[in-house]
């Protein structure tokens, strides 16, 4: 053998080694670190309506107050019964406007008659605190036209989200910003 192949490296040499594989993961480190950035910017938080369990954490877990996450109604999918279960409390006598008898605890499905026996119903967003009582009532005894969706224009985008964090059913997951929400019976295959 060689002089050459059997001399060990100095401590200088070694250093210099090392400081080299330093910088090189480091390097590494924050290209992947922008990359991960730069994906989630283009990302954000949605609901997936066909996993969710409508457990009512919507409501208190997420950081603005009334949440972000809305009720939103699939006229396409409704029946306009006058028979709502997203409208009607399940033990109500009566079907007619009265609080006692609605099931949404801030009044924020609003009922309009159309003719007999159709009626109308619509989410007035601004009073809704995403509760999710109403999707309950509409996917037990009714068509499911009723679902939750995060709404961006109120959303803060946090990219921690505190009710992802506290779903029970695993239904938040990052979607394109593109096409922010996921319409329900489609999990996300189109969006609006």
């Amino acid at each position: 053998m060689s002089e050459a192949n059997t001399k060990k490296p100095s401590r200088r040499d070694f250093n210099r080694g090392l400081m080299r594989g330093a910088g090189l993961l480091a390097i590494v480190g924050v290209t992947a670190g922008m990359g991960r950035r730069m994906r989630k910017d283009n990302t954000v938080w949605q609901l997936d309506p066909d996993k969710c369990v409508q457990c009512g954490r919507c409501a208190t877990e997420c950081v603005l107050n009334p949440s972000a996450v809305k009720c939103v109604h699939a006229y396409d999918i409704c029946g306009y019964c006058d028979l709502c279960a997203g409208y009607h409390q399940p033990s109500a006598k009566v079907t007619d406007t009265a609080a006692e008898n609605q099931l949404c605890p801030t009044a924020a499905i609003k009922r309009t008659y159309i003719e007999d026996p159709y009626y109308e119903y619509a989410i007035e967003e601004s009073l809704c605190v995403g509760c999710g009582k109403c999707v309950k009532g509409c996917g037990a005894f009714g068509n499911g036209s009723l679902f939750l969706q995060v709404r961006h224009d109120r959303c803060v985008n946090c990219n921690d989200c505190s009710i992802a964090r506290a779903c029970p059913a695993n239904a938040f997951r990052r979607v394109s910003a593109e096409q922010p929400y996921i319409l329900k019976g489609q999990s996300g295959e189109a969006r609006a």
